[in-house]
């Protein structure tokens, strides 16, 4: 048996295992990894697979639960129930509290208007996607069963198009998938956080989709925009329309569609009404965002904002003061509020049980792929049907030979145990064949019915062979499909709710706010992401900078109050932010704490700060495998006032350092194994594409990684031509001990 290698002293830690009262004393040591891996690993694959990712049937576990027993209960054909009697009855397969339950189905409800495609009929109140504060009334008074369209979610359930799995207490059987005869991993919005990834799919046009699908099925280069020319949301609004942006979008998975409320003037009024909003925000937010301008002095042009929604749908509501236009006000709202917002994409999907960010084509075709193999287990299933009908019948025609036959065996025949074998042997016939004649009513044995049975023979032989021969053609078996998903685009089809604006013309608003200040100031960053902004004057009476105990300095940078700072951060976005909206600061002081200034999510931490400047220059990524990513500083700069950037970086690998250069530099670069090599950050190519992988700089043998990287000037390297190398990747060399020098600055992270 092979030895357990050794564990550092540093990851081991003691676990008590004293008895009640101390009855038992004794101790044992586990290594903390041993004991993530025991204890969460579990947690965070059950998180990632059963709860938060969907799968190509695009729904989540909580929702097929949920719509497999309204399934069960009738609920497709049959009138409404009450809520709680479906919440009920969900929790013998979702073994969570009722509050989860009714929550899925509200987001699933007509009523709540979350998708394109409802999949319950709801009656009662049931909140809306678009307001943050309308509660959902409680499960006991409101109602529901399935919409239509559930019968494209659960055709053909029963012909085993899917895998039956058990429930959590394997009482009873679930499906694993549910056999939608139409894309809707695209057709409805989803929405998830699993732990260390998330998901964030919008919702397309259904029409659009099968449309796309079925040119995909018959052309795999069809240019998937000339059919789906972007997101279509449920509470309408409109798309600014981006080429390039959709087409990333729909190759990669990641990226952001812009989406704008519709709005009109009333002249009579005097006022702007807003009837359609993102689908990112609510009205809620908008209000208070407006409100908060106008404490603020930004906006002078409103004496009054309302929300007038009602049964007849979404309306706010903005009082103009005269002589105000609306298009410029609009403009500036744009600008300054979520009335323009982006939604981020994340196509992360299941599948197989593995989770994979996925272009639109990667999903249409995996969801073509799992189509297939649902019809074709529909077929085999068919044709079992009929052949062993076909058996059945096959029998009875053996006994139209001789009814008399038939019938004084079975009078002749003492015990009725002893009628099967006999008829058996009377007419060769197998067992299963002579107990469905021996079940034959007396009525019923005579000729007229008897040829009346066998006369389907020849049906069921050639309806046999026709389905056996779909099965043995690829051709066949995509005409199935194609067909089902016309039939489903012609009955649920339904026109665009978001429209789509192509010639984008956004008005340049000038800034009626005062004039940002501009003086030089020193800005440093804390490991732990403290972040202080101090004046020349200020820095110059000050003594030495304080931190918070075990905290030091990772940052610092002069520059002015109008600079840019961009935050990354290790869920692999950046941030950005104005240093004039970070009030100056003292040496004594802790700073702002930059996760909660910038809103960051929980667990997110800062990686590396970098001051935009004019956006000229680039970003070098360092990753672990090897591999820097050269991306121009320019990528990271928006029009709008946008404050967040999803993909900011690659995830492929973990970040090692993350360096800002204005023009290109000579680098050293370190790996874990005791190797060094310089290389020039010319001999890399800039990527447009921010979340590039980059290109390999170091070989690095097996188990060893990159580990800092620092500029060659600092590096206090001697023998500079022993590291260097024309070529890129390289394995480099062995550092000697008089080439580790005093390094003034590493930007391992």
């Amino acid at each position: 048996m092979a030895r357990k290698k050794q564990q550092p002293e540093q990851n081991k830690k003691k676990i008590n295992t004293d008895g009640i009262m101390g009855l038992v004393g004794s101790t044992t040591e586990q290594a903390i990894s041993e004991t993530l891996e025991i204890n969460y690993m579990p947690y965070a694959m059950s998180v990632i697979v059963s709860r938060a990712i969907p799968e190509i049937d695009g729904f989540k576990p909580s929702h097929r639960k949920l719509l497999y027993t309204m399934y069960k209960m009738g609920l497709l054909s049959g009138g409404r129930t009450k809520s709680a009697n479906i919440v009920g009855q969900t929790m013998r397969l979702n073994p969570h509290g009722d509050a989860a339950i009714y929550e899925t189905m509200v987001r699933l409800a007509k009523g709540n208007e979350t998708l394109l495609h409802p999949f319950v009929d709801s009656k009662g109140n049931f909140g809306k996607v678009y307001s943050r504060d309308m509660a959902y009334a409680a499960a006991r008074y409101t109602e529901a069963k399935l919409d239509p369209i559930c019968a494209e979610v659960f055709k053909d359930i029963d012909s085993d198009t899917v895998d039956m799995v058990d429930n959590y207490d394997a009482t009873m059987k679930e499906p694993s998938l549910l056999p939608t005869t139409f894309p809707n991993v695209l057709v409805s919005a989803n929405q998830g956080i699993a732990v260390g990834m998330a998901s964030n799919i919008c919702s397309f046009n259904l029409k659009e989709v099968c449309d796309t699908t079925i040119a995909l099925m018959k052309n795999p280069d069809h240019d998937i925009l000339e059919t789906l020319p972007g997101p279509d949301f449920s509470t309408g609004a409109e798309l600014l329309f981006d080429e390039a942006t959709t087409r990333e979008i729909y190759s990669t998975g990641r990226g952001s569609f812009k989406l704008r409320a519709k709005w009109r003037y009333v002249k009579e009024g005097n006022l702007i009404e807003i009837t359609e909003i993102p689908y990112s925000t609510a009205t809620e937010v908008i209000m208070d965002k407006v409100a908060e301008l106008i404490k603020a002095g930004k906006i002078k042009e409103i004496t009054d904002m309302r929300d007038e929604t009602d049964l007849g749908g979404l309306k706010l509501t903005i009082d103009l003061k005269r002589g105000v236009e609306p298009e410029k006000l609009m403009q500036k709202l744009f600008r300054l509020t979520p009335l323009q917002d982006s939604f981020p994409c994340n196509f992360n999907v299941l599948i197989a049980g593995m989770p994979k960010v996925l272009g639109v084509g990667e999903i249409l075709e995996e969801w073509v792929a799992w189509r297939t193999d649902c019809v074709k287990r529909r077929i085999f299933f068919q044709i079992g049907k009929k052949e062993d009908r076909l058996h059945l019948l096959k029998g009875l025609e053996r006994i139209l030979l001789d009814i008399d036959k038939a019938i004084a065996i079975i009078r002749e025949t003492e015990l009725e145990s002893e009628v099967v074998p006999n008829l058996m042997i009377g007419f060769g016939i197998d067992e299963i064949q002579a107990n469905y004649v021996a079940e034959i009513k007396l009525r019923n044995i005579n000729k007229e019915y008897i040829l009346k049975q066998t006369r389907a023979i020849d049906d069921l032989e050639r309806e046999i062979d026709e389905l056996r021969d779909i099965l043995n053609s690829s051709r066949k078996l995509k005409n199935v499909i194609i067909k089902e998903l016309q039939e489903v685009s012609r009955k649920f089809g339904k026109p665009r709710k978001t429209e789509i604006i192509y010639d984008v013309q956004e008005t340049a608003v000038e800034e009626e706010a005062e004039e940002i200040p501009d003086y030089p100031v020193t800005v440093f960053v804390s490991r732990e992401g403290y972040m202080k902004k101090i004046t020349a004057q200020s820095l110059r009476m000050s003594g030495e900078q304080k931190f918070k105990e075990g905290d030091s300095l990772s940052f610092s940078q002069e520059t002015t109050n109008r600079d840019e700072i961009l935050v990354f951060t290790n869920l692999f976005q950046c941030y950005k932010g104005k240093l004039s909206d970070f009030a100056d600061g003292k040496a004594s002081q802790l700073g702002d704490y930059l996760p909660q200034k910038l809103g960051m999510e929980p667990g997110e931490n800062v990686v590396q700060v970098v001051l935009a400047g004019e956006y000229k220059g680039f970003v070098l990524f360092f990753f672990e495998n090897g591999k820097v990513a050269k991306v121009p500083l320019s990528a990271y700069e928006t029009k709008t006032n946008r404050k967040k950037l999803t993909g900011a970086y690659s995830d492929k690998s973990p970040v090692k350092a993350i360096v800002a250069l204005e023009a290109d530099e000579q680098m050293a670069v370190y790996s874990s194994d005791g190797r060094g090599a310089i290389f020039s950050t010319a001999q890399l190519l800039p990527k447009t594409t921010r979340n590039t992988q980059g290109v390999a700089v170091l070989t690095l043998k097996k188990k060893a990684v990159l580990e800092k990287a620092v500029l060659l000037e600092r590096s206090g390297i001697v023998n500079q031509s022993r590291y260097r190398s024309k070529t890129i990747p390289t394995a480099g060399a062995i550092v000697r001990p008089e080439d580790l020098g005093q390094q003034q600055e590493s930007f391992e992270v």
